[in-house]
């Protein structure tokens, strides 16, 4: 881009009220304005003059089922792939955006917006769209620039997040990390931390779904003594150690709604309150969050605020999982496998090359924690200097007790809903209906196994949690 030019944002909507608002809402940013009033004024703006941004809403007639506006996200992709398109849609039609946002498109807001929450949205979107300084980067020259340790692999897609993190990490910027349970959200969360200017100061990280309603207040702000019954002196709360650091919530998509009112307050104000106290306290942290769960369907359905959605989503961040981007399993596998051996002492164990071959076409459905556990166990059983593909397969026979052909879980054609499903049935017939050893296995807390269960309709606890 021409660096003595403004950048030029492209607004699109037939309602010239809205073009006029957000006009004018750009060109205080200092971004120049240009509008359409539908899809093919649009297009042939775009064929006269590049863009940076562009700002489209999703229907021209009186017609609301947005196929106009997917239609207008595709030709522009087409036309000009490079910028990014934010789609404005009613709060009615979140569901729909979401469906532009698989299709392409890099966020969306709803109509009516609040003036600063966009120019923010849109700063940080182009700044992300911003070409990288190494261009189509390998790993080796990502690595160069950054500090991506622990982050093992070379797959494209991959590249990719670690591509945006490098774009985003100098910022303030709330990130929003999606991907299956078990992909790294984790590890991205640490890379974002790491490479940030807040370095220096604590990485605070939060399991969402751990946390009770009754505790949050407390667990979060923390409390000055005498607050409550066994409040004996003062105690420090989440958000106070994370003081000018990162604050990682971990399932976010499992807080309850009143619970995020409350951490709304905290991220529109950057001030909180501990329990008991007579005066707010500063909040300087950057908030990075993750999920499972697509957050926007929840807001569709109601179960998350939107206004909380918007806080936390200004960068999203979509981790692939690890069966769509197989190339990296074999990385993954040597790099696990010594990392295994050195925990127990062991000595270097390498991967027979039909191993790597067959761990690389399991489905995964746990994805890099599966991997992991695999491996370990493996390793743990066989003790061989070299495993091989028996060893893994007399492995998996052991754990589920010699009927590998009736017990191991088969994943295809299944939606990921039901692979969720599975894995928990599966656990809890591996581990006799213990709750605390199913969540164990599966990574999760055991509030957010119950939610699971009940979402799942897998009934109430069974009489075997009360097992030690």
């Amino acid at each position: 881009m021409d660096s003595t030019r403004k950048q030029r944002i492209l607004i699109v909507d037939d309602d010239s009220a809205v073009q006029v608002s957000l006009a004018l809402v750009l060109k205080q940013q200092g971004y120049e304005a240009l509008c359409a009033d539908g899809p093919r004024q649009a297009l042939a703006l775009l064929e006269q003059q590049p863009v940076d941004l562009v700002l489209q809403d999703m229907n021209f007639s009186l017609q609301t089922s947005g196929e106009e506006g997917l239609q207008l996200l595709a030709d522009i992709r087409a036309m000009q792939p490079a910028p990014p398109v934010l789609l404005m849609t009613a709060w009615g039609s979140i569901a729909l955006a979401v469906r532009g946002m698989q299709a392409g498109a890099a966020n969306f807001f709803t109509k009516p917006w609040d003036n600063t929450q966009l120019a923010e949205l849109i700063r940080t979107t182009l700044e992300a769209a911003a070409p990288a300084p190494a261009g189509n980067a390998s790993r080796q020259a990502l690595d160069a620039q950054f500090d991506f340790s622990g982050i093992v692999g070379e797959h494209p897609r991959l590249l990719k997040v670690l591509t945006t993190i490098g774009q985003v990490a100098n910022t303030r910027a709330p990130v929003l990390i999606l991907g299956e349970s078990g992909c790294g959200k984790e590890l991205i969360a640490d890379a974002i931390h790491r490479n940030s200017p807040r370095t220096g100061k604590p990485i605070t990280k939060i399991n969402m779904g751990a946390i009770t309603p009754t505790l949050f207040e407390s667990e979060m702000f923390g409390h000055v003594r005498g607050a409550f019954t066994d409040a004996r002196s003062d105690r420090k709360g989440h958000i106070a150690s994370a003081h000018e650091g990162t604050l990682f919530l971990d399932e976010i998509g499992e807080l309850n709604r009143s619970d995020q009112v409350k951490l709304l307050r905290v991220l529109q104000d950057q001030t909180y309150q501990p329990v008991g106290a007579s005066r707010s306290e500063k909040a300087d942290v950057r908030i990075v969050s993750a999920t499972n769960r697509e957050l926007a369907e929840l807001v569709a359905s109601g179960e998350f605020r939107e206004d909380l959605f918007y806080r936390l989503n200004l960068i999203t961040i979509r981790l692939p999982p690890l069966r769509e981007r197989r190339s990296d399993i074999p990385l993954l596998a040597r790099h696990i496998i010594g990392e295994v051996a050195a925990s127990y002492g062991l000595p270097t164990t390498t991967l027979a090359p039909q191993a790597l071959e067959w761990l690389s076409a399991q489905p995964w459905p746990g994805n890099i924690r599966q991997l992991k556990q695999t491996l370990e166990r493996t390793l743990l059983l066989v003790g061989s200097s070299e495993l091989r593909q028996a060893d893994f397969v007399a492995a998996e026979q052991h754990e589920h007790g010699g009927a590998l052909g009736t017990q191991r879980l088969g994943v295809d054609g299944m939606t990921l809903e039901q692979v969720e499903r599975h894995m928990i049935v599966h656990a809890l017939e591996q581990h006799h209906g213990n709750i605390s050893r199913v969540a164990k296995a599966l990574g999760l807390s055991r509030t957010a196994l119950y939610r699971r269960l009940e979402r799942h309709g897998l009934g109430s606890v069974p009489d075997s949690e009360a097992l030690p």
